[in-house]
């Protein structure tokens, strides 16, 4: 493996400025780090294979000097990417390129994690497959991965996975160490050997959890369910994930570079945020759901449910103790590892920590993807300022 850095140039190179597996998801490492993955950490190839590449014409405008409104600031897009830690902006309008920007040494060959971004492409996988008729997203997880038989999985079923809303016990809170979501990530060699005790692999450990709830309930986001639903979705592709992603959404999809996927000593990839991917084929799957019935890859059925969401749906959502006193848009919710904002416009996004998006605004005729490296998991106000800034995109290219 290749000796990671923070710097270039000749040696020698500070020991603070090593990246190493023990700081790479923190800033300012993590700059360097998400478009170094596979220097860290094993990852299996999601190929692209030998078929043409889908061409993105280009029809390039400055929007970086537009201004937009968030609250009480008033700021200029370029003033927002600088702001937000970006590494890579897209805007895609009817299909076209009108602004392609990159920062921190990212190139248009680089690929950076997408983080929970990974969700949506494994759901997008599992939609394909389902109308092919080879998964059954109502039938019972057990059904399709019998060795899940006798766990806490018991009577769940895999549209559960994809909407969060199993009974499975699992803390999702990034700034604590002892979170679940934190401890899974020495299962997935996200973080170096400490003496921490976890289980051998992904399947191991999937066995272990347990529940602190009915399954159908409400909307509580937990990363594992999708790691879960990407054993499900080998088992219903007949071949590891990365080579299903390859084979149902990257070759057909026309994209231009391989990305890859963050895997554990046993080969378990993990599916909720270790996809790393460029830029450009961050948009062309955006593009997919914005396109819908027209796209001939994901079906438009599978969209049309994604952003209508379940009968009870903005209930579940509503009902999520992350919901509780937080000012939540009519009609939003969770559905087939999608934020839908607005099921009626509709705006919808797959989104990861640190700030990976990509916004489908398909009446603005807009796809937006952005890839950051947020110095915080979390962040409120840049979330709404990258929302914000989007919709006022879409309002001056349709203007």
């Amino acid at each position: 493996m290749s000796d990671p850095r923070l710097m270039a140039g000749a040696p020698p190179i500070p020991a603070e400025s090593l990246v190493t597996l023990g700081n790479w998801q923190e800033p300012p490492y993590n700059r360097w780090g998400f478009q170094h993955v596979r220097d860290l950490i094993p990852t299996a190839r999601i190929r692209r294979g030998e078929g043409p590449v889908r061409e993105l014409p280009r029809s390039e405008q400055d929007l970086l000097g537009l201004s937009f409104r968030s609250g009480e600031r008033r700021l200029t897009i370029a003033e927002l990417l600088d702001e937000t830690y970006t590494d890579g902006f897209l805007v895609l309008h009817r299909g076209r390129v009108v602004a392609e920007h990159y920062f921190t040494g990212m190139t248009a060959d680089t690929t950076h994690l997408l983080m929970s971004v990974s969700k949506s492409i494994v759901a997008a996988v599992a939609g394909i497959l389902a109308a092919r008729g080879a998964l059954d997203v109502t039938a019972p997880v057990t059904d399709v991965v019998p060795e899940l038989r006798r766990t806490s999985f018991e009577g769940a079923t895999v549209q559960q996975l994809l909407d969060m809303r199993t009974g499975t016990r699992f803390h999702e809170t990034y700034d604590d160490p002892s979170s679940d979501a934190r401890l899974i990530e020495y299962v997935y060699r996200w973080r170096p050997e400490d003496g921490t005790p976890h289980a051998a692999d992904a399947l191991e450990y999937f066995a272990l959890l347990e529940n602190d709830g009915e399954h159908g309930g409400a909307f509580r986001y937990r990363s594992v369910l999708t790691d879960v639903l990407g054993w499900v979705v080998e088992k219903a592709g007949g071949a590891r994930l990365a080579e299903v992603i390859a084979r149902e959404l990257w070759q057909p999809m026309g994209a231009e570079f391989d990305a890859e996927i963050t895997v554990d000593p046993h080969g378990n990839a993990m599916g909720d945020g270790g996809v790393c991917a460029s830029l450009r084929d961050l948009g062309r799957f955006g593009e997919l759901y914005r396109v819908g019935s027209g796209n001939n890859l994901v079906p438009a059925e599978w969209i049309d449910d994604t952003v209508r969401g379940a009968p009870d749906g903005a209930q579940a959502f509503l009902d999520s103790p992350a919901s509780q006193g937080v000012a939540v848009p009519p009609g939003a919710h969770y559905r087939n590892c999608w934020w839908v904002r607005d099921p009626v416009t509709p705006f919808f996004h797959a989104s990861g920590i640190n700030g990976q998006n990509v916004f489908v605004h398909p009446s603005a005729e807009l796809t937006v993807a952005k890839l950051s490296t947020w110095p915080t998991a979390l962040d409120d106000g840049f979330r709404a300022l990258t929302i914000d800034a989007t919709l006022a995109i879409g309002a001056a290219l349709n203007g």
